[in-house]
């Protein structure tokens, strides 16, 4: 027994030198990593980084996700309603990042030697016990590849954090912006139903004393039943928003009031659906070098401990070669190509929406603020009939045909104004800016 851990203990050792004197073959790299991590004194004063935080500080695509800033201004309602979304946020996607995280952390060891028993029965009835040591040599760069794969699918699974935090935060803000718009809605039925009623206790009163006929009154009488309605439906559109909001979020954000600026932009950050492209580019380009280094063969060094111990090379491959692994090897190397055009054709459907945001913003904004000056005008005229009206040179229905002109503008410029800060919400999205890259 002796002797078995002996030759165990040396062939191991064996097969960790010849892994770092052959690491760099084949792209097997890491070994000196973990040599420089032994070598460091145990007695010093900072704390060795975990492998996430390594992977973290360098992936590019991961810190251009730290580095992003949200745009929603600090204690806007904007924010608080983002701060409660997000702090009861089941965060589905961060379990698979951590997952894909230990993977990655699995891979990086992969260059270490693989050890495993080797139990058979031999032909006189008796169990023969062998331990079994393998060390890859040369495979052509498989192992490297595999370590890849597994950091660019941390890099996948960090974009897709980030475009799930983004959405859920858009889902808030959107049902927040509902609310704000239905209340504001509500408030002008609110005050139309008091002027329309006004006027219809004015008809009624003319009719009583049969100076007007009957049926201007049954024509005020239903418009003042449709504005309630629609104070109904505005009051109910708010309730509902508000507490599918409170479903999502911690705490009640019914007394949170307004709207503020938001200020987003084309350039302020690369679009999530472009940041996605490159990270699962890279993971593929990583999958085609397993791939091909799969189709070639390697070279390993192997050995048994135990009764009849051996050593020895062997040249080994996942698959024969033939006549068509030259066309298979082209093949694996066009992935790369079409990952690359993957890019390419994200970048360009960004580019394509984040102009297309930018126009219907510009747009919604110059209506709204055009629909403003019509509003402005409309209340002048109404002050004008007002007057003539008082003066008995106008009727009662013709004053509110331009109160009805008016109330319309009113409902208008509201609508155009929050399809606007709907507009820039999702241009936020897009650009994956609603959520501090270091919060997420």
């Amino acid at each position: 027994m002796g002797q078995c851990r002996l030759k165990t203990a040396a062939m191991c050792a064996g097969a960790l030198a010849l892994a770092g004197c052959l690491s760099d073959m084949g792209g097997n790299g890491g070994a000196s990593d973990v040599v420089a991590m032994q070598s460091t004194t145990s007695n010093t004063a900072t704390a060795k980084p975990t492998h996430s935080e390594k992977i973290n500080a360098q992936s590019e695509i991961i810190q251009g996700l730290l580095a992003r800033r949200t745009v929603l201004p600090a204690g806007s309602p904007y924010s608080r309603v983002a701060t409660a979304v997000l702090a009861a946020n089941s965060r589905a996607a961060e379990s698979e990042l951590r997952a894909a995280q230990l993977r990655a952390r699995a891979a990086s060891k992969n260059w270490l030697p693989s050890i495993g028993p080797n139990i058979s029965l031999t032909s006189l009835g008796s169990v023969v016990a062998n331990l079994i040591v393998e060390q890859v040599i040369y495979d052509n760069g498989r192992k490297k590849g595999e370590r890849e794969f597994a950091v660019a699918d941390v890099e996948v699974a960090a974009v897709a954090l980030a475009s799930d935090t983004n959405a859920r935060v858009r889902t808030g803000l959107d049902l927040y912006i509902n609310a704000v718009e239905a209340r504001e809605k509500q408030v002008l039925a609110t005050k139309s139903a008091k002027d329309i009623g006004h006027f219809e206790w004015i008809m009624q009163q003319r009719v009583n004393g049969g100076v007007s006929d009957s049926s201007d009154l049954h024509v005020l009488r239903q418009k003042l039943l449709e504005i309630r309605a629609s104070q109904s439906a505005a009051s109910e559109t708010a309730s509902t928003a508000i507490s599918e909001l409170n479903a999502m979020a911690v705490g009640d954000l019914s007394s949170v009031r307004g709207v503020s600026p938001l200020p987003v932009s084309a350039g302020l950050a690369q679009p999530l659906s472009v940041t996605q492209a490159e990270a699962e580019k890279i993971r593929a380009i990583a999958a085609a070098k397993v791939d091909r280094a799969g189709q070639l063969p390697g070279l390993s060094a192997s050995g048994t401990v135990g009764q009849d111990s051996t050593f020895g090379l062997r040249i080994k491959s996942d698959g024969l070669l033939g006549l068509g692994t030259g066309d298979r090897l082209k093949a694996i190397e066009a992935t790369k190509e079409a990952a690359g055009r993957y890019v390419a054709q994200a970048t360009e459907d960004a580019n394509r929406q984040l102009r297309k945001f930018e126009g219907q913003i510009a747009s919604k904004e110059r209506q709204a603020a055009e629909a403003s000056g019509l509003t402005a005008q409309a209340k002048k005229n109404l002050d004008l009939f007002q007057a003539q009206y008082d003066a008995g040179q106008r009727q009662v229905m013709d004053v509110v045909g331009v109160y009805e002109t008016f109330a319309r503008q009113q409902e208008a410029e509201v609508t155009l104004k929050y399809e606007a800060i709907r507009l820039r919400v999702a241009m936020a999205e897009l650009l994956g800016v609603l959520a501090d890259g270091s919060a997420i």
